[in-house]
């Protein structure tokens, strides 16, 4: 490294989600900062901001930093913030980890009272990042219960920029580079969506050194939460259903219910998997991650051979995720719990409508309108409406409080979206024990997919 002379002071900035040193003499500097000819000076994406100026002050480099441009008030909880042994356990493993990490709770375990924790003790400008609209709503109405500041909110049509500030996932990744250098601390609600090639950017573009995310799973199928220690931080603090059930959550139940196939199903069946595997095993295809599969998917494009048998895997796969036989097994949970909150958890839309008229439940999906999925939900809390069918709408952001039932009919084999249904049925009821019952259809790759998806619970 060359030295600088005494009176020599670096300069950093920010600029459109980058960081700038403007550096007059030629200096070692870590590999992720790369010179910029354009404008004479390093550059690397503002994440970096707090490894580059920890980096200069340990290697006693003089800088001004001109990186931050956030407002000087404090921000401060107008009452106290009561957190439970396992939340201040959290908020303390959280800061020992340089306040940047996750914390993998269940759902209804209070994440967002440990975020809003947080926010007091960082007192500073903070950005919350969250899926949907709903949810802000719900943060907004936290935040006004602790804090007198006015929120901010990017989403919706609206772009309000304050101390404290909401945005989904959606808006953030757009108005990225001009949040960038406005907030102290990030945090990620349901922080598994990050890692995406796109709402990645909202993390890299954004210059704030203290991050916290909040999941119930931060596992993706993909593989891609391999990238949330970079972005975010390490997991600082996990724990499952099973150690907060009894006391701080329902005490529960998961039922698995094998149901068969009619002889016509299975045949069916057989026919469409055994064109698919031969057709593995004629190109000598092993599928042994998602991106195995994703690069099948990709070939299928330009194979007509490839294409078919995808095809074939998609219709075997509906044959065992909607098995006649489970709607049957559907009529008898129903009848055994009347009187409790169900939520029914389809694969696809048309399975839901086909449990909707027949049961005559209400349904939500993606293509319910906000005032009625609104409606819904309403009675369904008041007791009026004692279950409702859904795809996945209701897996994520949705407070449910009264649910005690939740069947899964079909699924994914995503284990975050098995813990997620779960979650919906974990809030205390006085005296109700919940229950989450597993449809599987026996003999097909669902068996499997279930035992899978059981992990951390």
């Amino acid at each position: 490294m060359i030295k600088l002379s005494f009176n020599y002071v670096l300069e950093i900035i920010y600029d459109r989600g980058t960081i700038l040193l403007k550096s007059e003499e030629l200096i070692s500097l870590p590999n992720y900062l790369k010179f910029d000819r354009r404008v004479n000076s390093f550059r690397a994406l503002a994440f970096r901001y707090r490894d580059t100026v920890e980096y200069l002050k340990k290697a006693g480099i003089g800088f001004r930093d001109k990186v931050l441009n956030i407002p000087s008030t404090l921000v401060k909880p107008v009452k106290e913030i009561r957190l439970r042994s396992y939340q201040k356990a959290a908020l303390k493993a959280w800061e020992n980890s340089g306040r940047r990490g996750i914390i993998v709770l269940p759902t209804g375990a209070g994440k967002t009272r440990i975020a809003l924790a947080a926010i007091a003790l960082v007192k500073a400008a903070t950005l919350i990042v969250v899926p949907t609209l709903e949810l802000m709503d719900q943060w907004e109405r936290r935040l006004s219960k602790f804090f007198t500041h006015k929120i901010g909110r990017f989403g919706g049509g609206k772009k309000n920029l304050e101390v404290l500030t909401i945005a989904t996932y959606d808006s953030a990744y757009i108005y990225a580079e001009k949040l960038g250098n406005k907030f102290m601390l990030l945090i990620f609600d349901e922080v598994h969506h990050l890692p995406s090639p796109g709402y990645r950017q909202i993390a890299e573009l954004n210059a704030a050194p203290y991050r916290l995310g909040l999941t119930a799973t931060p596992e993706r199928e993909d593989g891609l939460h391999a990238d949330l220690p970079l972005l975010v931080g390490p997991i600082a603090y996990r724990l499952s259903p099973r150690h907060l059930a009894g006391r701080y959550l329902a005490d529960f139940d998961v039922v698995k219910i094998r149901v068969k196939l009619r002889e016509d199903e299975k045949e069916k069946y057989r026919v469409l998997m055994e064109k698919y595997r031969k057709y593995l095993e004629s190109r000598g295809i092993k599928l042994r991650s998602v991106r195995d599969f994703e690069k099948l998917v990709m070939k299928s494009g330009l194979d007509r051979e490839a294409r078919e048998a995808l095809l074939a895997w998609r219709e075997a796969r509906k044959i065992a995720f909607n098995a006649s036989q489970k709607i049957e097994a559907l009529k008898e949970i129903l009848a055994k719990h009347r009187g409790d909150r169900v939520i029914i958890f389809a694969e696809n839309n048309e399975v839901v409508r086909m449990i909707s008229l027949r049961f005559l439940i209400p349904e939500i999906t993606y293509k319910t309108g906000g005032e009625e999925r609104k409606a819904i939900m309403e009675k369904f809390r008041k007791g009026e409406i004692n279950a409702v069918v859904t795809s996945r709408v209701l897996e994520e952001g949705v407070d449910v409080p009264e649910a005690n039932v939740a069947i899964v009919l079909s699924g994914t084999g995503s284990r975050r979206e098995f813990i997620q249904r779960l979650g919906r049925v974990l809030r205390p009821k006085e005296g109700k024990r919940a229950v989450l019952y597993e449809l599987v259809t026996s003999g097909t790759t669902e068996t499997r997919i279930s035992r899978r998806r059981r992990k951390g619970i």
